[in-house]
């Protein structure tokens, strides 16, 4: 605004476009930004990662599922996470997309040093949120809910608990949730590969 006419236009308004965001995310470690140091613990996950898993929970009957996971950073001290999986019938041919989620992965620091905590959050487009808190031990990363978020039309979540590993070079995962009125209870568990970075 200026002194001189309080209800000028702001000077962004008239401004000429931009150009595409100028700063690189990878998950290849090969190229892009330098990982920034404290994530050299979380170094193996970054990449694109493809597999099968099951599915299932009290409520609903078991289904298998393939995914993909893209694990990737831009240089600052936290790791983007998204995940698309898409359910399988018998003859492993793709029935229909399934779940989505996109999130970050947080490194707890002491001053310039990772602890081996992490802060965790998740984003659905079914409008369920999740922080998780969670810790590192090796290739292992176990993390447990300490929060959910969810709008008013969202199923039910009130609590998970979520296993990574890295075995024999492949991204395995458990995940249980608590939700709809049950308890905790197993829900999702996969093998993936590694298919770029």
């Amino acid at each position: 605004m200026s002194d001189d006419n309080p209800l000028a236009p702001p000077p962004w308004l008239n401004a000429p476009p931009v150009d595409a965001y100028p700063y690189e995310e990878s998950h290849d470690l090969r190229v892009g930004p330098k990982l920034h140091p404290t994530l050299d613990g979380l170094l193996p996950y970054v990449g694109v990662w493809r597999g099968r898993g099951r599915g299932g929970y009290p409520t609903i009957e078991d289904f298998d599922f393939a995914q993909e996971i893209r694990i990737s950073h831009d240089g600052r001290p936290f790791l983007f996470y998204e995940s698309r999986a898409w359910i399988l019938d018998e003859q492993s041919r793709p029935v229909r997309p399934a779940g989505r989620e996109v999130g970050w992965w947080r490194p707890v620091l002491d001053g310039e040093r990772a602890t081996g905590e992490l802060e965790v959050l998740f984003s659905t487009p079914t409008g369920v949120m999740e922080l998780y808190l969670g810790r590192r031990n090796g290739t292992q990363v176990e993390l447990v809910t300490d929060a959910v978020v969810r709008t008013s039309t969202a199923k039910e979540v009130t609590g998970g608990h979520r296993l990574f590993g890295i075995v024999e070079g492949a991204l395995l995962y458990a995940q249980e949730m608590a939700a709809v009125g049950q308890g905790l209870h197993p829900h999702l568990s996969a093998r993936l590969l590694r298919v770029a970075g």
